[in-house]
């Protein structure tokens, strides 16, 4: 198991939250995440769990993110909402040549207490390679903040080649 501490983008602001920590673990062919949020929960803007639907933007709002490279350089990104909304993207090279990872829907499990979130994922995925994670935050008031294991030198991208500093063995 790999475990990580995300940080906040330097040019953001994060009242509501006190720690982002994540666990990534190998099972098999599938790819296990666990994002925990610790701080005052209520205060960030959670949508209510429905059905695992494949959605497009969901980075706009609360959004826990994997991206890994491929030998060939192309990347995969994956998006997982509160609301069990997910998304998974093929990219030939940086933010371009998008298209979809056909994939089964992952299992998305979240707990939510006062001053703990936690969201687990099981996604199939037998792929390794070096990775990326992060996560973007919403608080009820409508700010958005950026966390990742690590940030480009300058502004927040999540796609940028310095975030993909951990590596996720292959199945």
């Amino acid at each position: 198991m790999m475990r990580a501490t995300l940080q906040l983008h330097p040019d953001y602001a994060c009242d509501a939250v006190e720690r982002l920590d994540v666990e990534v673990a190998r099972a098999g062919a599938n790819v296990l995440l666990r994002y925990v949020v610790t701080g005052r929960i209520a205060d960030l803007a959670l949508p209510e769990v429905t059905a695992p639907v494949r959605a497009d933007d969901l980075w706009r709002h609360t959004c826990f993110e994997l991206f890994v490279r491929e030998p060939d350089n192309s990347y995969v990104e994956f998006n997982f909402a509160p609301s069990s909304h997910w998304a998974g993207y093929r990219f030939a090279r940086y933010r371009g040549g998008r298209s979809d990872v056909e994939i089964p829907a992952p299992h998305i499990d979240c707990e939510t207490r006062a001053d703990r979130y936690e969201m687990r994922v099981s996604l199939a995925w037998p792929h390794g390679g070096p990775m990326a994670i992060s996560t973007v935050i919403e608080e009820a008031s409508g700010r958005l903040s950026y966390w990742a294991a690590r940030h480009a030198p300058d502004k927040a991208d999540f796609h940028h080649t310095d975030g993909f500093v951990l590596t996720l063995e292959h199945a």
